[in-house]
C-alpha cells in the first residue's frame, strides 16, 4: 500500500525516511488561519485532518489503495500559539518568550486510508524546557537563519538543541511528526486491511 505525506515539510520527510518508510510527497495547500478561541490541540488536529482530506479527495482512488498522512505543528507558550515567525523581529519575540521557561509543542496527526478505509486523527503534546537565552544567543541564532521556517522559531534537531534542557514526551513530535503514534496507527490500519483481505506491502 502506498504512503502519501500531505506535507512539504523536509523535517517530516526526514523522520519518515530515517524510520525506513517508503512514501511520496503531495503537499496540501489549505487555509491555515486559526478559528476564534480555538485551542492549540484542536487547531493542529483540524489542520492535519484538512490536509489529509484534501489530498485524499484529489486522489479519488485513481492511484490504488493508499494511506495519506497529514500533520501540523505549533508551539504554545505563555498562552500564546506560535507558528512560524514572520521575520527577524517576530523570531526574537518568540525566543524571548521561550527563554528560561517550559512550553508545549502540539502536533496534529491525521491518517486516512484511501479509498474507503478508516480515518484517524490525534493531537500529540510534548513539554520542552528552555535555558535562559542571552541577547547574544538570540542574535547569533537568528543570524544563522534556522528559526524562520519552524514553529516557535527553533529546531530541536539543529542548533536550537543547545537551548533545550529537557523534554517530556515524544522527541519527534517537536520536530513535527509523532513517529511512534504514527507507527501504531499504521499497524492498526494494516491489521484492519488484513482482516478485510487487503494485501499490503511492508512500509
Amino acid at each position: 500500500m502506498i504512503l502519501i505525506l500531505a506535507s512539504a515539510s523536509p523535517r517530516r520527510a526526514e523522520i519518515l525516511r530515517n524510520a525506513g518508510f517508503e512514501f511520496s510527497v503531495r503537499p496540501a495547500h489549505v487555509d491555515e488561519s486559526r478559528l476564534p478561541e480555538e485551542r492549540a490541540e484542536d487547531y493542529v488536529r483540524r489542520l492535519a485532518r484538512t490536509k489529509a482530506q484534501v489530498v485524499s479527495r484529489c486522489m479519488a482512488g485513481s492511484d490504488g489503495p493508499a494511506i495519506v498522512i497529514g500533520a501540523d505543528t505549533v508551539v504554545l507558550a505563555e498562552g500564546q500559539i506560535l507558528g512560524k515567525p514572520e521575520g527577524e523581529k517576530d523570531a526574537r519575540r518568540m525566543l524571548l518568550l521561550l527563554s528560561g521557561k517550559t512550553h508545549e509543542v502540539f502536533s496534529g496527526l491525521s491518517v486516512i486510508a484511501v479509498p474507503n478505509g478508516p480515518e484517524y486523527d490525534h493531537a500529540e503534546r510534548t513539554s520542552v524546557r528552555f535555558l535562559e537565552l542571552s541577547d547574544r544567543d538570540i542574535d547569533e541564532y537568528i543570524a544563522g537563519g534556522e528559526p524562520f521556517d519552524k514553529a516557535g522559531a527553533y529546531g530541536i534537531q539543529g542548533i536550537g538543541a543547545r537551548f533545550i534542557s529537557r523534554i517530556e514526551g515524544c522527541y519527534f513530535n517537536v520536530m513535527g511528526l509523532p513517529l511512534s503514534r504514527l507507527w501504531s496507527t499504521l499497524k492498526l490500519f494494516r491489521d484492519t486491511a488484513a482482516n478485510l483481505g487487503v494485501v499490503q506491502k511492508q512500509g
